[in-house]
């Protein structure tokens, strides 16, 4: 990016950078966690197999117990221990506010990482210094399918794995993606500190589609790494369709949606959204999709109904508040509305696909 390169926020930074000095480590990597258990041990272990750059582990406890420390399940990492949990963002956020490292790294705890992970994605990052954000090829644990390959988004503003169930021989090549899955990330810490790092506010799911997509007003590019593999056991710590999921990713995709969406296009998402809850009920109806797993849990349907209510409802709540960062946002946009509808065109998926998976 140019030298020049104008903060994209102009609020006040959250992140609090550090006093400017020499890095420890080229690469901190952030993991949060709630359950502390045999999962996150296996996922430090794999990081302390990585063949690439000199790196640092810093946990970050949501557990509200000390659970990592008292479990001992982080040997060799720095550990950051909360009261509560203070939700994905904001521990990204505490781990970035903690180190100094050019290169910020996340990492769900259920996810192992293969030996080479981090020097393909720091490569990838040091031959483009457009991109701010690398996407890693995250499979199924123990299974020859991709959880993703990067990010696509909805019109409504929902957000779904790209490549999801698909083979990784179908996405062969490092390329331009919209953006990446924090499930497994590595980001350029410049770029973070231009947009202002995750927003807290979003608690559990939908922060990283948040970030994507402000970086990409911001003028940054997110590049899709096939050599940087890790392993993740999918929606470990909440669960594959919880209630607890239904809501956050219900709300957080209004929070995305009023954020960042341009005039046009946020005005459309309404009917958009409502095509997608049709499919969703045909899909309950085929016994196939995530309403479909939601109720096979024990979710009754009206349960759905009242988690959009809730939803809609929390979107009134924070309007004001999002309204605010949206004109911000815009404000400081490197991009116009053109260019930024046609980046979510290309890289879109449909109502029907999203109630499908």
């Amino acid at each position: 990016m140019p030298r020049n390169h104008k903060p994209a926020i102009a609020t006040p930074n959250p992140l609090h950078k550090v006093e400017s000095r020499l890095p420890d480590f080229l690469v901190t990597v952030v993991i949060p966690t709630l359950a502390a258990d045999s999962r996150l041990l296996e996922c430090v272990q794999s990081l302390s197999r990585q063949t690439g750059p000199d790196l640092e582990v810093l946990i970050v406890d949501n557990s509200g117990q000390g659970l990592v420390r008292r479990n001992g399940t982080a040997p060799g990492a720095r550990v950051i221990e909360n009261t509560r949990n203070a939700g994905f963002g904001t521990a990204i956020n505490q781990g970035l506010r903690a180190s100094t490292s050019p290169y910020v790294a996340t990492l769900n705890d259920d996810a192992v990482a293969h030996p080479g992970w981090l020097a393909a994605l720091v490569s990838a990052l040091d031959a483009r210094p457009d991109a701010g954000m690398c996407a890693s090829q995250v499979r199924l644990f123990g299974e020859p399918r991709l959880d993703s390959a990067g990010m696509l988004v909805a019109r409504d503003g929902s957000s779904k794995q790209r490549g999801h169930g698909r083979l990784p021989e179908d996405f062969p090549e490092l390329e331009e993606v919209l953006m990446a899955s924090g499930s497994s990330a590595l980001y350029r810490r410049s770029m973070l500190e231009d947009i202002g790092g995750f927003d807290d506010q979003f608690f559990l799911y939908c922060e990283d589609t948040d970030l994507g997509l402000r970086a990409r007003w911001a003028g940054w590019k997110c590049l899709y790494v096939p050599q940087a593999v890790v392993e993740h056991h999918y929606s470990h710590s909440a669960g594959r369709a919880s209630p607890v999921k239904a809501y956050y990713v219900e709300r957080n995709r209004l929070f995305v949606l009023v954020k960042n969406f341009p005039g046009r296009m946020l005005l459309a998402a309404p009917f958009v959204a409502l095509v997608r809850y049709l499919w969703h009920a045909w899909y309950i109806f085929k016994g196939q999709g995530s309403a479909a797993r939601f109720r096979a849990e024990g979710n009754a349907g009206p349960k759905m109904l009242w988690y959009v209510v809730r939803a809609h409802a929390a979107l009134l709540g924070n309007l004001v508040r999002l309204w605010r960062q949206r004109r911000q946002i815009r404000a400081h946009a490197r991009i116009t509305s053109a260019v930024f509808r046609h980046l979510l065109r290309s890289h879109a998926i449909s109502a029907r696909r999203m109630a499908a998976l």
